[in-house]
C-alpha cells in the first residue's frame, strides 16, 4: 500500500514537473524563439522582424553593451516600424558619419534595469494613468494605457504600441514596439 502511495504520489509530480516546464516555453518573435538563458543581442539578430533594429545596433556600436550584463529594458522597433519613418532615414543613419544621431535614438529606447509589462502597468495605475521613464540617452518616454495595451509617448509626441510585452533576457527585457521613437 505505502509503495503504489509512493509511486502515485511520484508519478503525480513527474505529471506536475512536465507540465511546469511546458508552461515556461520560451516566447516567440516573428516565429523565432527568443531564448531567457541569451543575450538582447544574441536574440535579436534571431528575429526576423529586427533586421533593421540589428544593423542598426551595429553600426551604432552598441553590440558589445546590449551583450553586457544590463539590466536593460528595450523597447525595440520592427523593421515595420523602421519603414515607416520618412525614405532613406535609415539609410543615412547608418552611415559612418551620422554614428552619434543614431546612437541617440537607439539608446532612446533603452530604459535601465529589467522593467516588465506588469511593473509597467502597475506604475501608470499608481502614477494616476501615466509613468514616464528616463532612457540610457537622457530623455523622457511616457507610458499610459489605452483599451488594455501599453501606449508610449516620445519628446516629440510620436507614440508606439507594444505589441509583444515581456521578452526576458539574460541581461533585461524586450518588448517589441511597432514605431520607432525619437528623442528631442
Amino acid at each position: 500500500m505505502k509503495k503504489t502511495l509512493l509511486t502515485l504520489c511520484a508519478t503525480a509530480l513527474l505529471a506536475c514537473g512536465s507540465t511546469m516546464v511546458a508552461q515556461k516555453a520560451d516566447p516567440t518573435v516573428g516565429g523565432a524563439p527568443m531564448y531567457a538563458s541569451k543575450t538582447i543581442v544574441q536574440n535579436a539578430v534571431n528575429s526576423p522582424i529586427h533586421k533593421t533594429l540589428v544593423a542598426a545596433v551595429k553600426a551604432a556600436g552598441l553590440v558589445d553593451t546590449l551583450n553586457g550584463p544590463g539590466p536593460f529594458t528595450v523597447f525595440a522597433p520592427t523593421d515595420d516600424a523602421f519603414a515607416k519613418l520618412p525614405a532613406g532615414t535609415v539609410d543615412t543613419l547608418v552611415k559612418p558619419e551620422n554614428k552619434a544621431t543614431l546612437t541617440k535614438i537607439l539608446t532612446y529606447h533603452v530604459v535601465p534595469g529589467k522593467i516588465s509589462a506588469h511593473d509597467l502597468m502597475k506604475w501608470i495605475k499608481k502614477g494616476n494613468g501615466t509613468y514616464s521613464a528616463k532612457t540610457v540617452e537622457g530623455g523622457m518616454l511616457t507610458f499610459t494605457m489605452d483599451m488594455g495595451k501599453i501606449k508610449i509617448t516620445d519628446e516629440k509626441g510620436g507614440t508606439a504600441w507594444i505589441t509583444t510585452p515581456d521578452v526576458f533576457q539574460s541581461n533585461g527585457v524586450i518588448h517589441v514596439i511597432d514605431t520607432v521613437l525619437m528623442p528631442n
